[in-house]
């Protein structure tokens, strides 16, 4: 089990422990409307966010942010996915102006937190997901950050890092 921290404080996560180039599992959210948001498909690049709840300050600065960098991942779908119940989401999205990106509600049966590895299985925010980053290409992980402090914002300049040297495509080209 891998685990992370929060507040300093050590906390498990439940489920697979991926790693980029394992196949990504195939998973159904709920978008905001109620329609479903199918991650891990081939075909096209996802890149997934990860985070406990829109409710919190650092997930929806995170949220505000990759809103307004979504122009520099061409091609990709940016997905944002949590246990807030989708109303809950369609609210956010709409208070805060969030266009750009797909919502998808993971609260029927924690299936991605499950697959993905990024349940939190213990401590104050058990049940909810762990914030991290995973890039979908083509059904495979071609990229993983679990961020290692939950109350922390990812490490954009990484994922930056990551198209602009292998394109998105996750083998090391420059396409």
């Amino acid at each position: 089990m891998s685990s992370v921290t929060f507040k300093g404080n050590k906390i498990t996560l439940k489920g697979q422990n991926l790693e980029v180039n394992d196949k990504a599992p195939v998973v159904k959210l709920k978008a905001k409307d109620l329609s479903v948001v199918e991650i891990g498909t081939a075909g096209k690049t996802q890149i997934l966010l990860s985070m406990p709840s829109l409710d919190t300050a650092v997930c929806a600065t995170e949220a505000r942010e990759f809103n307004k960098k979504i122009s520099s991942y061409p091609g990709a779908e940016v997905i944002v996915i949590t246990l807030d119940l989708p109303f809950a989401m369609g609210r956010f999205c709409s208070t805060e102006g969030i266009d750009n990106l797909i919502v998808g509600s993971d609260f029927l049966a924690k299936e991605f937190g499950e697959k993905y590895g990024v349940l939190i299985g213990d401590g104050p925010l058990e049940g909810l997901l762990a914030r991290a980053i995973f890039v979908v290409k083509d059904g495979k992980i071609a990229y993983k950050d679990i961020v290692s402090e939950v109350t922390n914002l990812p490490d954009i300049s990484k994922l930056d890092a990551f198209f602009a040297n292998k394109g998105g495509c996750g083998c090391g080209c420059s396409h």
